[in-house]
């Protein structure tokens, strides 16, 4: 049977600090290394290396990008591991730009365990630098402008924390967490209630406090969600054009509304959809398709023996 070891209260204390759940991190990295042991050994490791055998090595990037993901890496080598048997120090900090060739991390362990590990931290490390390096790109396209790139909730089951962090490494906002935190009332919902107003008035009924934001697809309802009292309105398929007028609208009114722009943008037409004045940018491909960044682990010393 694997042993599965306590997370360090620094490595807590790590995760707390980057707004994550330590004990939610801990049941993650657990549920993945049990789906990659599938109820046995590592028989490669354990048949080719000896139990005494203890090895350093490095994480480093090997292209550009925006690292995310350290405290989570430290997390998996130690459950694996162990607090005691093994030592990780970092050399760069989540949300810094990295090249290729930057040495990320350095960690002593027993070497077994920390090729049983070494997946599991990759596949995290390389997925959240990923997001996180996307992001940095939205973020560098809108430098200069009072846009802010916000992701969506097109997450990946079960790490929608992590990639949430990731965005926020990548210079991101994060939207909702979940359902409960704010209401978006989209088009499906204005048609069930019968109006924008009327489901306004619904939301605000059950909940009193919690942001409402609503969908719209056109400068009239734009016009009737800031009447009905939304915090945002998510305008959704605008041109520029319409983007532009959205803006004016809204100064007009008078209202303190946060414009959200959403569909069909790219990277490309950040810019100039952030120029039009609107204060948010949604984009789900932050998490949903966000290519990792490629990430090694490399053995610098096979021959520390305990």
């Amino acid at each position: 049977m694997f042993v599965f070891h306590p997370l360090a209260e620094s490595t807590r204390s790590s995760l707390i600090a980057g707004g994550l759940d330590p004990d939610a991190i801990a049941s993650l990295i657990r549920m993945a290394l049990a789906e990659d042991l599938m109820g046995g050994i590592d028989v490669t490791s354990t048949a080719t290396i000896a139990q005494e055998h203890r090895s350093k090595a490095t994480f480093g990037s090997r292209e550009v990008g925006v690292v995310s993901g350290l405290p989570v890496v430290a997390a998996v080598i130690e459950t694996v591991c162990g607090d005691n048997a093994s030592e990780f120090h970092t050399f760069v900090a989540d949300g810094d730009r990295v090249t290729s060739g930057t040495i990320l991390a350095e960690v002593s362990a027993p070497t077994r365990l920390l090729l049983t590990a070494e997946r599991t931290a990759l596949n995290l490390l390389c997925h959240l630098s990923g997001v996180a390096s996307l992001t940095r790109r939205w973020a560098d396209a809108l430098e200069g402008t009072s846009a802010v790139v916000r992701d969506t909730r097109k997450t990946t089951p079960g790490l929608r924390a992590l990639e949430k962090y990731a965005v926020r490494c990548g210079g991101g906002a994060n939207h909702r967490m979940g359902l409960s935190d704010m209401a978006l009332v989209k088009d499906n919902h204005v048609a069930a209630a019968g109006g924008v107003s009327e489901a306004y008035r619904r939301v605000r009924a059950l909940e009193a406090t919690i942001p409402v934001e609503i969908e719209v697809d056109s400068l009239d309802g734009l016009a009737e969600a800031i009447e009905a009292g939304a915090d945002e309105v998510l305008i959704d398929n605008f041109t520029s054009e319409m983007m532009t007028e959205a803006v004016a609208l809204r100064a007009d009114s008078g209202s303190k509304v946060r414009l959200e722009a959403s569909g069909g943008l790219t990277v490309e037409t950040a810019r100039a959809v952030a120029e039009t004045g609107v204060d948010l940018i949604a984009v789900g491909e932050l998490t949903h398709s966000a290519r990792v960044l490629d990430i090694g682990l490399d053995l610098e010393d096979q021959s520390v023996n305990s």
